[in-house]
C-alpha cells in the first residue's frame, strides 16, 4: 500500500524549496556560485579503521591527508548501527524508524523527500553510484535512486565485491570487471564531465561496497598486509564464503588481510577522485565528505577501542570516521569534538545550497556553523533507536508497497534462504502499542549518554555514561546522577512519540 498523492505533496514542498533563499552564507563566499558536492560512504567502515585514528597496520594515506588538511570530525556517529537505516538518514535527515526502515531489508517510503530532490530543485545534476539498499534499484521500483531524486544511477540493491553486477538507471544488472571502488569513481568522473559540459553543479553520491564482507582484494593490495603479526587476529570468526555464499569459519588474521586490502583500495579511489578534481580545477569549489555507515562488524573487530561493534547502539556500533574537504571555503585544517551524526547531512547541505527544509520533523541539524568555527558544542541531543519490536509481528501488517515492486534483481555472493539477491519490505502501521517503544535506544546530550534496553523478562535496563571520561562505556553512573538519567529518559521518550507519529504516516498529510 502506498499513501495517495505523495507526488503532489512532494511537488508543493519542493516548489517552496526552490523559491526559498537563493544561496547560503557559504555560497555567497563563492560569489553566488553553488558548490559541487560529493558524498562518499564506506560500508561497515568503523572508527578505528583509519591511519589517522591510530590503526597499527591499516594504510589509508588519502583519508589521513583529508583529516590533516580538512575537517576532522572526531565524534561522528551513524544514525543507526546498521547500514540501510543510516542510508535513509543521510538522504532524509530523519531517523529511519520514522518511515519504517528499521534494519537491513526494510525499504524507504516513496513519500520521503531526499536531499537529492532538493539538489534537483536548485539546478544540480544528481547521480548515485554503488550500494543503494533502500529498496530495489530496478526501473519499476518506487524507491529506486531515480524516484528519490537522482538523475542517473549505477547501483546495486545491496553489497558487492570485485567484478560487481550493477544496474544502470534501472536496467538489468551487468558485470563490471575490476576493483569495485575504482569502477565507481571512473563512472562518477564520467558523470561529472557531463555535468560540466551542461554547465550544472553536480551532486554525486558514491556508496562503496567496501569493506563489507565477504572480502576480496587485488593482489597488490593483499600484498601490503601479507605480514600481519602472528599475534594479531588470532581468533576464529564467521563470515560469508566467496566460494559458496554460505557461512564459513576462518582465522581472523587472514580475513583482516582481505578487509584491509579493500579499505586501502577504497582509500586509493578517493585519492584518484581528488586528483581528478584538482586537475580539472574543481577541487576548490567542491565539498567532498567521507564517513562510514556503521561501526566495525564482529568478524573484523580487532582494534575497536569502544564497547561492542556493528549492530549495537554502544559506541562501537555507531562511532564512525568522518572527514570533509572544501578548500575554497575551509582552507585551514579544523578538528572538532562536537557530536555529529549522519542525519545532520541533509540539513547541512540544504543550508549550504540555500534550500528550505520540508515541513516535517527533521532529526539532524545544520553543521555548517561548526565547520566555520562559529560553534563548538552541539546543543540538540542525538537519539538512537535500533530496530522495532513490531518487526516480529510484521506478518499481521499490510505491506506498504506491492511486494513484487520490492523484489531485488542484483546478484550477490551471500545467500539468504538459498537466494543470491535481496528483497525488501515496509509495512503500514495504523496504531501504537506499548511495546513499540522498546528496542535498544540511546540519547547523547553533550557528553552524557543514556542507554535503555530490555532484558529477557521485558524489564527496562538503564545505563548512564560520561563519554568525555569513559568513551568505552565501562562505568555506569546512573546512581550518581539519578535526576540526569530521568531527564534524559524523558527527552528520549518524548522523541520516540514523535517518531512513532511519523511511522503512522502523519507527516505525509501536511500540506
Amino acid at each position: 500500500m502506498k499513501i495517495k498523492n505523495s507526488n503532489y505533496l512532494k511537488f508543493f514542498i519542493l516548489v517552496g524549496v526552490f523559491f526559498g533563499r537563493s544561496y547560503s552564507t557559504f555560497a555567497q563566499q563563492l560569489n553566488q556560485e553553488l558548490p559541487n558536492i560529493i558524498l562518499l560512504l564506506g560500508d561497515d567502515h568503523g572508527w578505528d579503521e583509519t591511519g589517522y585514528n591510530g590503526h597499527p597496520y591499516l594504510k589509508t594515506p588519502v583519508l589521513d591527508e583529508l583529516a590533516k588538511k580538512g575537517v576532522r570530525m572526531n565524534r561522528f556517529y551513524s544514525a543507526s548501527p546498521v547500514c540501510s537505516p543510516t542510508r535513509g538518514s543521510i538522504l532524509t535527515g530523519r531517523h529511519p524508524n520514522r518511515y519504517g526502515t528499521f534494519t537491513p531489508g526494510f525499504s524507504i517510503r516513496p513519500e520521503e523527500i531526499s536531499i537529492a530532490e532538493l539538489m534537483q530543485a536548485k539546478g544540480y545534476a544528481t547521480a548515485h553510484f554503488g550500494k543503494w539498499h533502500l529498496g530495489p534499484v530496478k526501473a519499476e521500483s518506487p524507491t529506486n535512486p531515480g524516484e528519490m531524486g537522482f538523475d542517473e544511477w549505477l547501483s546495486h540493491d545491496n553489497f558487492f565485491e570485485l567484478n560487481p553486477a550493477l544496474s544502470r538507471n534501472g536496467a538489468n544488472p551487468e558485470i563490471f570487471e575490476g576493483e569495485s571502488s575504482e569502477i565507481l569513481v571512473v563512472e562518477a568522473k564520467a558523470f561529472i564531465e557531463k555535468s560540466k559540459a551542461a554547465g550544472k553543479p553536480f551532486f554525486v553520491v558514491i556508496w562503496y561496497g567496501s569493506p563489507h564482507e565477504p572480502y576480496s582484494g587485488l593482489p597488490e593490495d593483499l600484498a601490503l598486509y601479507a605480514d600481519l603479526p602472528d599475534t594479531f587476529g588470532t581468533k576464529q570468526v564467521r563470515l560469508t564464503s566467496n566460494e559458496t555464499g554460505l557461512p564459513v569459519t576462518r582465522l581472523q588474521r587472514d580475513v583482516l588481510q582481505e578487509r584491509f586490502a579493500e579499505i586501502t583500495a577504497m582509500d586509493r579511489s578517493i585519492g584518484n577522485l581528488r586528483n581528478y578534481l584538482l586537475e580539472n580545477e574543481l577541487r576548490s569549489n567542491t565539498l567532498l565528505w567521507y564517513f562510514g555507515d556503521n561501526g566495525t562488524p564482529a568478524e573484523a573487530n580487532a582494534t575497536v577501542p569502544f564497547r561492542e561493534d556493528k549492530g549495537s547502539i554502544y559506541e562501537g556500533g555507531i562511532r564512525v570516521p568522518s572527514v570533509l574537504e572544501w578548500p575554497g571555503i575551509i582552507p585551514q585544517p579544523l578538528e572538532t569534538e562536537a557530536s555529529m551524526n549522519s542525519a545532520d547531512i541533509f540539513p547541512t547541505l540544504a543550508a549550504i545550497i540555500g534550500a528550505l527544509l520540508p515541513d516535517r520533523p527533521i532529526d539532524g541539524i545544520d553543521l555548517s556553523p561548526y565547520f566555520s568555527g562559529e560553534k563548538a558544542t552541539r546543543e540538540k541531543p542525538m537519539m538512537f533507536w535500533n530496530g522495532s519490536p513490531r518487526d516480529t509481528l510484521s506478518k499481521d501488517l499490510l505491506p506498504y508497497l506491492d511486494p513484487k515492486l520490492q523484489e531485488g534483481t542484483s546478484p550477490m555472493v551471500k545467500l539468504m534462504n538459498g537466494k543470491a539477491t535481496r528483497d525488501f519490505k515496509n509495512y503500514v502501521q495504523t496504531d501504537i502499542i506499548s511495546s513499540d517503544f522498546e528496542g535498544a535506544r540511546a540519547i547523547i546530550d553533550h557528553h552524557y549518554k543514556l542507554v535503555l534496553t530490555e532484558n529477557k523478562n521485558g524489564e527496562t535496563q538503564t545505563e548512564l555514561f560520561d563519554l568525555s571520561t569513559d568513551p568505552a562505556e565501562a562505568k555506569d553512573i546512573k546512581n550518581t546522577y539519578p535526576d540526569l538519567a530521568k531527564e534524559l529518559a524523558f527527552k528520549l521518550r518524548t522523541w520516540q512519540e514523535s517518531v512513532l507519529n511519523s511511522l503512522l504516516g502523519n507527516d505525509y498529510n501536511k500540506k
